[in-house]
């Protein structure tokens, strides 16, 4: 019927946490002795990154996919074959036993639970939860938020601008899209792209400041409380 508005799909949503951890399973340790403080810093993995992930699947009622394994054993966030995929302490005969113990079963699982939402007519918002060093390579960071996502996919587009408005109007934290990095580049939610069509799959990668969790418990659970309120009001805003 001309003008007729199409029915309003149900939502499902899925929160990953790629970077949740710094542990080296005992087989690889020894590629690690001595490296406790390098492990423990932002080469290592994401502070603050897998709480917040928690926060957001309890709040959403939303499927949680986390690991623990640090991203300096193998990276979950990049593609195979990237640069970045593994640390250079990782001898190459290895890598192989790595993607099979480890990165394939991930992604093999996220993908599968993404498919299986739409075949059940729901469009899937994915949210993939990091936090990002307040300075690299001697350079500040200048945002409290990072919003990262395509801009041809006007789902997520739209749904970003909405949450990076809502920010700015409750005024307790800065957030810029597709900063500190761009949302289209190398990633987990860039391979789901490929596979799913946008009008199925709206992939969004959040980047927290960690000064935050570095700032103590209270401070640190308000920002989780204000980014959880704005994007569920960043959805009600948004057709994604």
């Amino acid at each position: 019927m001309p003008g007729a508005r199409s029915p309003v799909r149900a939502i499902e949503f899925v929160i990953t946490c790629e970077h949740g951890g710094h542990r080296i399973p005992a087989p690889y340790r020894k590629f690690f002795r001595g490296a406790d403080k390098l492990l423990a810093s932002h080469r290592g993995y994401d502070r603050g990154a897998l709480q917040m992930a928690r926060d957001f699947a309890r709040a959403l009622g939303a499927t949680l996919l986390h690991t623990t394994v640090s991203r300096l054993l193998v990276e979950l966030n990049r593609s195979i074959g990237h640069r970045q995929g593994f640390s250079s302490r990782v001898p190459k005969a290895l890598h192989a036993q790595l993607l099979r113990r480890y990165y394939e079963p991930y992604r093999r699982r996220l993908e599968a639970r993404v498919a299986a939402a739409v075949r059940r007519g729901k469009r899937v918002v994915h949210l993939s939860c990091h936090s990002f060093t307040p300075r690299l390579a001697g350079v500040q960071r200048r945002a409290d938020v990072g919003l990262l996502y395509d801009p041809r996919r006007r789902g997520e587009r739209a749904l970003c601008v909405a949450w990076q408005k809502l920010l700015a109007r409750d005024g307790t934290l800065q957030a810029r899209r597709n900063y500190p990095y761009r949302g289209s580049g190398d990633g987990l939610t860039t391979d789901l792209r490929k596979r799913f069509a946008g009008h199925d799959y709206t992939g969004v990668e959040l980047e927290v400041n960690q000064k935050f969790p570095r700032a103590g418990s209270a401070r640190w659970r308000r920002v989780r409380r204000t980014l959880i309120a704005t994007f569920a009001a960043a959805l009600d805003a948004a057709t994604v």
